[in-house]
């Protein structure tokens, strides 16, 4: 078997039907299946983790509220943020859980110092910061030793929706976004623009070569496998 993993870029999709694939995938997986990681945006929506407190959700007026089961409080997934699924044999991979976190937050740490940006990690709130301001934040759930959910990082997104809720539990904490930091960023390819060039710090990360299989496609063809 190979070690290079499928890379999908499932573009702009529904948030509760790409859980339920994530779901899917890992329930069916068994120690043959190819790793895979998904890259995706998300139509507004608020995120709550299996132990998040409802009082952190402040005013989520129109924007659709979804109780999940990984870890973490509350976040806020929209356009132009690229959220990250590692699906993966976290023993064939020879990580743990506090592993996959820091090496989920180092790889983008790594992809934005080639702009001479300088971000850090946190173990007190785990995530991406920049002078104290929130760039990505990480949330996973680990089923029969594999991982599922992700990463979800800041790049041209509408922060506003941030302002309706604590985010990730914490009342007060700043958010920011890449766009704001790198020069000439900003477009409408910016996400797909990132997720390229953040795709060696990952593989990296995770102990992959650098070799891997990157597709373009959508859920339906997630599910028809």
């Amino acid at each position: 078997m190979s070690d290079a993993p499928l890379i999908r870029h499932l573009g702009l999709a529904p948030y509760e039907p790409t859980w339920r694939s994530m779901q899917k995938f890992t329930a069916d997986r068994d120690s043959a299946t190819q790793d895979e990681i998904w890259y995706v945006e998300h139509p507004p929506v608020f995120t709550l983790g299996m132990n998040a407190g409802r009082e952190h959700l402040l005013s989520p007026g129109d924007i659709p509220v979804v109780q999940i089961d990984r870890g973490g409080q509350v976040t806020y997934h929209g356009p132009g943020q690229l959220v990250v699924y590692p699906l993966l044999d976290l023993r064939r991979r020879a990580l743990g859980v506090r592993e996959l976190v820091v090496a989920l937050e180092n790889a983008v740490i790594a992809y934005v110092a080639e702009f001479g940006v300088a971000a850090q990690g946190s173990r007190a709130a785990p995530g991406v910061y920049i002078d104290g301001a929130k760039l990505a934040s990480v949330g996973l759930r680990i089923r029969r030793g594999a991982s599922y959910h992700g990463m979800a990082l800041n790049v041209a997104l509408d922060l506003g929706p941030f302002e309706r809720i604590n985010v990730c539990g914490h009342r007060g904490l700043a958010v920011t976004r890449l766009v704001d930091h790198v020069h000439g960023l900003a477009g409408l390819d910016a996400v797909d623009t990132v997720a390229n060039g953040l795709t060696p710090h990952l593989l990296r990360e995770l102990k992959f070569g650098p070799d891997y299989n990157a597709i373009s496609t959508d859920l339906q063809a997630v599910n028809s496998r």
